[in-house]
């Protein structure tokens, strides 16, 4: 074959790459501005989702800051270094510490069930919870956020720490409906006990690794206030 025949064919390639090249590279140029100018719109709608999760699992709240309960005490942040916990500090409207919120999961029926509990230092008790994710068999196990009597279990759950505030006193535990006996323990749903179990768990699991680190240190969220 002649280099005259090969010419036109290799000039038709290299124009077809070129072609190519510039497509992709606006392509990439639309995608990025695109990214960037939602970027800030995002970051705003999660930030105000957050908030109003807070805002409900802690009634009275009227804004939040973000802390992490580390070995070395709590600091202010989003980072969260190993062996820490992320946990939300919400203040009411004259500024005063009005509970903290923090997240806790662990699996369910069909996948990890994801919430949010508001803790109250003032009685050492989970005050409200509040679902983040879940795929919970419909009608069965999304009963967690609609069944009164099963939302009543977190009006006072106690998780107050033990005398050496290496724990909790008494593990939070679901039992079987109906047969609760005390303020640490939670009552299932009849016909979700998994999805309650999941819950209580999740719960317990967070608490245990979240309050021995916040509690001795809870004078510094409250002078956040001032």
């Amino acid at each position: 074959m002649s280099s005259e025949t090969l010419t036109p064919q290799m000039s038709s390639s290299a124009a077809m790459v070129r072609t190519l090249g510039i497509v992709a590279t606006v392509c990439g140029v639309i995608i990025v501005g695109a990214y960037e100018s939602t970027y800030s719109a995002v970051a705003a709608n999660k930030k105000l989702a957050l908030e109003r999760a807070v805002f409900k699992v802690l009634p009275g709240s009227k804004s939040i800051t973000e802390f992490v309960a580390g070995p070395n005490g709590v600091t202010e942040g989003t980072d969260v270094p190993a062996g820490s916990v992320k946990f939300y500090a919400a203040y009411d409207a004259e500024g005063r510490l009005n509970g903290v919120a923090a997240e806790a999961a662990a699996r369910g029926y069909a996948d990890v069930v994801r919430i949010l509990y508001g803790y109250s230092p003032d009685c050492q008790c989970i005050v409200g919870i509040g679902v983040v994710s879940m795929r919970e068999t419909p009608g069965i196990g999304d009963k967690i956020i609609t069944d009164k009597d099963f939302l009543a279990n977190f009006q006072a759950l106690d998780v107050r720490l033990n005398a050496e505030m290496s724990g909790l006193a008494n593990a939070v535990k679901t039992v079987k409906h109906g047969t609760k006996t005390q303020p640490w323990q939670i009552d299932a749903i009849s016909g979700a006990t998994v999805t309650s179990k999941a819950v209580g768990r999740g719960i317990n699991d967070s608490a245990q690794a979240l309050l021995p680190k916040l509690v001795p240190n809870l004078d510094k969220i409250r002078s956040k206030a001032s």
